[in-house]
């Protein structure tokens, strides 16, 4: 492996993992991961993604830093305050760690350009660190077409749950366990409810882990399962469910052909 002396003590703790070692921790220089919102999901797993030597991270997000975010947000600070949230996370991460590559995409997906930042940098994984139900099914179904491996996170309250998808292994995705939106105002904002600000770093280095995990080839991941997680009684669970032969993206015969723009900004939980 062709480390440089910087690198070799940057990773050390990676490297003499006898699950990691070099031969993984060069699989991480390698790979590329797309990290969409970089909000309260997606800050901690970005700075976690970008530690850990992730070679390339792309940030999606159209959005603004402000300050309310800065109570979960750890990738911004309040200097950020009023500043693209991809520059400000780009920033962060380059400070972090100089090995990383970051691509910022300055949007909100939507279903005429998500295809095409997916495929940008050919990227080997997806976090869903977005808030809404909409990005969510977007991004689901985007990951399903393009068969990118991904990981679906959701938080509100005390609350959080994640899963992870990968394509061909027979395994299910977001639509198989919520089979399409809720009715718009049907579930309460972020804003509305609240939400504990530490619950998106503990959901978001999880989608970071099984990221990490799935790059070196370790151990096993949330494929098949959806591990939820209650802050106020300290609880996991691990639900295991099954892929839905009759669902409209990725069962036998889907009806869903092209990628669908849904309305409603209410928390993907």
């Amino acid at each position: 492996m062709d480390f440089n002396d910087q690198q070799i003590e940057r990773y050390s703790r990676h490297i003499i993992l006898s699950e990691v070692g070099a031969e993984g921790q060069q699989k991480l220089l390698n790979s590329k991961v797309l990290v969409i919102g970089t909000g309260g999901l997606g800050a901690p797993a970005a700075m976690f993604l970008a530690a850990a030597g992730i070679g390339t991270i792309g940030l999606a997000d159209g959005d603004k830093v402000e300050l309310s975010n800065l109570q979960r947000q750890i990738i911004h600070q309040t200097k950020d305050v009023g500043k693209l949230k991809v520059v400000s996370g780009k920033e962060t991460i380059n400070e972090m760690n100089p090995d990383v590559n970051t691509i910022t995409y300055d949007t909100f997906v939507n279903a005429s350009n998500i295809l095409d930042i997916i495929r940008d940098q050919e990227y080997d994984f997806v976090i869903d660190g977005t808030d809404n139900f909409a990005a969510k099914f977007l991004i689901n179904d985007a990951c399903v077409i393009g068969k990118k491996p991904f990981s679906h996170a959701g938080i509100i309250g005390f609350n959080g749950q994640l899963t992870t998808y990968i394509p061909d292994n027979n395994t299910p995705c977001y639509r198989c366990i919520f089979k399409e939106p809720p009715p718009e105002g049907a579930v309460p904002t972020c804003s509305q409810a609240g939400v504990l600000g530490v619950m998106g770093g503990v959901i978001g280095t999880l989608q970071a882990t099984e990221a990490i995990k799935y790059i070196v080839g370790l151990g096993k991941n949330l494929a098949g399962y959806l591990l939820t997680y209650d802050a106020i009684h300290m609880e996991f669970r691990k639900i295991r469910i099954k892929h839905n032969a009759r669902c409209g993206i990725c069962g036998k015969e889907p009806a869903i052909k092209s990628l669908i723009d849904y309305k409603g900004p209410v928390c993907g939980f």
